[in-house]
């Protein structure tokens, strides 16, 4: 896998820049990954980023929009409006998780 610097941190990542190595991922990390993506992360944010590391510690897999509704009882239009336009992916990359499954 690749290795390149985001923000001070070396970090392993796949093709499309998703981390590779979980234990690389910090908030500042978070930070700096949102960033590149023009996200400014709030406190709701930061609510839908732990629920979906908690969930993956719990899981071995990165929760989908609708398992984030359902367990995490984030509504979808929330996390659209939080992470416009690709919710699931964005959320996975900023939270240092894989891709969910079945995200394009």
């Amino acid at each position: 896998m690749p290795v390149t610097e985001i923000s001070g941190h070396q970090v392993h990542v796949d093709e499309e820049g998703f981390l590779t190595q979980l234990d690389e991922w910090d908030e500042d990390l978070a930070k700096a990954l949102a960033a590149q993506i023009d996200v400014d992360l709030t406190d709701a944010h930061w609510r839908v980023l732990r629920f979906l590391r908690e969930d993956f510690k719990e899981r071995g897999e990165t929760a989908t929009a609708r398992r984030v509704q359902v367990a995490g009882g984030i509504p979808v239009k929330e996390q659209f409006a939080l992470f416009p336009k690709k919710p699931g992916k964005k959320m996975a990359y900023i939270a240092g998780l894989p891709k969910p499954h079945g995200c394009v």
